[in-house]
């Protein structure tokens, strides 16, 4: 059966859609010895379908998982500065997977990764509002933090949506606040806060959609469970 290349490309494991897009763009896919298209289709039964001269892997059964990711590691695949990657952590997964959404090199906490990319578009894509929550330990200009975030609606001149806010602990001049934000605006949670006069000394995301951190250890990883990803892409079917 014939289907668009950069759906196959992302079902592959190999890019999510948008970056198979791009590729495609940029004449890097080839269909039978011919650069293709973006719109063009191919039946990977039928057709040999290259990625910069390689053939396209064939269908894998695709991989899940959740690490917490520690401070001081980037959130890429690789670092041309030389930094360490949440990549490398998984890597013992023996597979290439791809990080589904980011967490600065400051921030800590949950992180998935996968090899499918229609999966991590789903999750990515605005329209879908996926909540994450984080533990956020703050000092600075503490009174009212909880009414003062929820009342941004703008960063940078930029709209966002409200973000919803809690105290959960005081002491000794610091907050510990759990935030909720539906959307993933670049370092969202740090500019809301300086905007504010807050001073974000810890940032932990303990959730996103219907996964919890829980009690995974810093620097580990794990699969998800059958059930969480019934519950996630459950969600994103309705």
């Amino acid at each position: 059966m014939t289907e668009r290349l950069q759906k196959l490309m992302a079902r592959s494991g190999l890019c999510s859609r948008r970056t198979a897009e791009d590729w495609l763009r940029e004449g890097r896919v080839c269909v039978n010895g011919a650069v293709a298209s973006l719109g063009d289709k191919a039946d990977p039964e039928r057709d040999r379908i290259e990625v910069d001269g390689k053939p396209l892997e064939s269908e894998q059964k695709h991989v899940y998982l959740m690490l917490h990711k520690p401070r001081g590691y980037v959130t890429t695949l690789s670092d041309e500065f030389g930094r360490p990657t949440a990549a490398e952590l998984v890597a013992e997964c023996g597979r290439r997977v791809f990080p589904v959404g980011r967490l600065d090199m400051d921030s800590e906490g949950l992180l998935l990764f996968t090899s499918d990319g229609d999966w991590m578009q789903a999750l990515l894509h605005p329209k879908n509002e996926i909540n994450k929550i984080y533990l956020v330990t703050v000092s600075g200009m503490t009174d009212h933090a909880c009414e003062k975030l929820m009342a941004i609606c703008d960063l940078d001149g930029e709209r966002i949506r409200p973000a919803q806010a809690e105290e959960i602990s005081r002491e000794k001049g610091k907050l510990i606040l759990q935030i909720t934000i539906h959307e993933g605006k670049n370092r969202q949670i740090r500019r809301m806060c300086a905007q504010v006069g807050l001073r974000v000394e810890r940032l932990l995301r303990v959730q996103e959609h219907t996964l919890q951190l829980g009690s995974l250890p810093c620097g580990k990883w794990r699969y998800l469970t059958e059930d969480e990803l019934r519950s996630v892409k459950g969600s994103d079917e309705k």
